[in-house]
C-alpha cells in the first residue's frame, strides 16, 4: 500500500514563496520612500505658503498703520513668534486688542526631530540679498535649512 502523503509544504515551496515575497518588498520599498518624500514636499510647500502669507499680512497691517511700527523700519515682524503671539492693533477701539497672523507656527518637515518650529526655518532679513539670505532685525522671508534637493532637482533652500 501507498503511504498517504503528509500534508504541508516542502522546503522548495517555502523558499520560492520567500523569494517572491522578497522581490515584491524590494520593488515596493522605493515606491514607499518616494511617496514619503512627495508628502514631505507637499507639506513644505504648504507651510512656506502659510508663513509667507502671514508675513505679507503683517507687512500690510504695518503699512496700514495698525501696528505702530517705526516708519523707518521695514514693517516686517522682528521674529516668527510675533506672527503667533500677535501684536496690538492701535486702531482698534477696544484696548489691547491683538491681531494674530498664525494659529501656530508650522515646522519645516525636513528639519530634525526635536528642533523647535521657529528654529527649523532659515530666516531672511529685508536688508539681505536674495542670493545670500541672512538674518537681521526682521523676518522678510523663510526657507528650508535642508541641504537636500527636491524631486524636481531644485534645492529645498530655494523653494
Amino acid at each position: 500500500m501507498n503511504k498517504a502523503r503528509a500534508a504541508g509544504f516542502t522546503l522548495i515551496e517555502l523558499l520560492v514563496t520567500v523569494v517572491i515575497v522578497g522581490l515584491l518588498a524590494s520593488v515596493a520599498a522605493p515606491i514607499v520612500e518616494l511617496t514619503i518624500q512627495r508628502g514631505k514636499e507637499k507639506e513644505l510647500r504648504e507651510n512656506l505658503r502659510e508663513i509667507r502669507a502671514a508675513l505679507d499680512a503683517y507687512k500690510q497691517a504695518a503699512d496700514e498703520g495698525r501696528l505702530g511700527v517705526d516708519r523707518l523700519a521695514s514693517g516686517y515682524p522682528p521674529n516668527l513668534q510675533a506672527l503667533v503671539e500677535g501684536v496690538v492693533d492701535i486702531r482698534s477701539p477696544v484696548k489691547d486688542r491683538r491681531i494674530y497672523f498664525l494659529r501656530r507656527l508650522p515646522r519645516d518637515p525636513f528639519a530634525e526631530n526635536g528642533v523647535p518650529a521657529d528654529a527649523s526655518w532659515g530666516k531672511r532679513s529685508y536688508s539681505s540679498p536674495p542670493d545670500m539670505p541672512a538674518e537681521g532685525e526682521d523676518v522678510f522671508d523663510v526657507y528650508s535649512l535642508s541641504p537636500e534637493s527636491g524631486l524636481n532637482g531644485i534645492p529645498y533652500r530655494q523653494w
